[in-house]
């Protein structure tokens, strides 16, 4: 195991989200389309015309960060739909990943033993893009 310092740790940027919906990537045996409520977005200004994370309002012309992520966990999830509703670990701070032709906006975190994986919850419903310290 390779040791990081505590300020190596304090770079990543861990966040709960909620799993909108999630689907099985066409001619890839491997990979699943996850849509990923991250909460709002941080208010920095943007500039027109710039690449961003899609986004949907909530009513109140606060912008929701909504990151498409692509996971290659579909061995272990024949039906993608029991994903739907789950919230978790997202590694938010990634760059963006192009695989199969679809970008890929973080990376969700989960724990994998000997022939098992399993998505890590929050034992209660808590508000999309808490951080996780």
């Amino acid at each position: 195991m390779t040791e990081i310092t505590f300020d190596e740790f304090k770079k990543a940027e861990i966040k709960i989200g909620t799993i909108l919906s999630a689907e099985k990537v066409p001619d890839a045996d491997k990979l699943i389309k996850l849509m990923i409520n991250l909460g709002l977005k941080p208010s920095v200004p943007s500039t027109e015309g710039s690449p961003d994370h899609s986004s949907a309002t909530n009513g109140l012309g606060e912008e929701q960060d909504i990151r498409q992520i692509l996971s290659g966990i579909a061995m272990h999830y024949e039906d993608p739909s029991v994903l739907v509703g789950k919230q978790v670990p997202v590694l938010a701070n990634l760059p963006t990943r192009t695989i199969r032709g679809l970008e890929s906006q973080g990376m969700v975190l989960y724990a994998v033993g000997e022939g098992f994986l399993t998505t890590v919850n929050p034992d209660r419903e808590i508000p999309n893009g808490t951080p996780i310290q």
